[in-house]
């Protein structure tokens, strides 16, 4: 769990996440609309060295940047009930970062590994982040960063 003053705070721990991740990372994030979901993303490209405007792929469904690995923003919440084909696996498998808004939207095709953050917003407007590692490479990435997960 950790637990942010500002927007600023989120960003820079998305740069400091980047520096731990690794080819084929898998990032999902889960929280109500404004509680930061993309706000973290951009640190996560800042910290891979990605110099375009990060923002939401809502319409797009996934954005593509370039840093020091491809890095692929989703944002699944357009998906619902949607049973089609799009690709996505493919992205998943090569050597880039994915880092995924509204995973629930598209459980079914998710790698088993990936590291899981759910973010809430709290009462005085703080956010606050809760991290479940699915796999050793998750698990090691969190105990780099001295972060305590589920």
């Amino acid at each position: 769990m950790v637990d942010f003053q500002n927007e600023q705070d989120m960003i820079d721990f998305g740069e400091e996440l980047a520096k731990h991740l690794f080819p084929n990372a898998i990032i999902t994030l889960e929280g109500e609309l404004g509680v930061g979901k993309t706000t973290f993303t951009k640190g996560i490209g800042k910290g891979l060295g990605v110099t375009k405007i990060i923002n939401s792929p809502t319409f797009t469904i996934v954005k593509e940047y370039q840093g020091r690995m491809p890095f692929y923003h989703f944002d699944a919440y357009r998906l619902e009930g949607e049973n089609e084909e799009l690709g996505f696996e493919e992205m998943f498998e090569n050597d880039g970062i994915c880092v995924i808004e509204w995973p629930m939207y598209i459980q079914d095709i998710l790698p088993v590994n990936r590291l899981e953050i759910h973010m809430t917003k709290n009462n005085d407007q703080t956010r606050r982040m809760d991290f479940i590692a699915h796999g050793e490479k998750y698990q090691q990435l969190l105990k780099e960063m001295d972060i305590c997960y589920n």
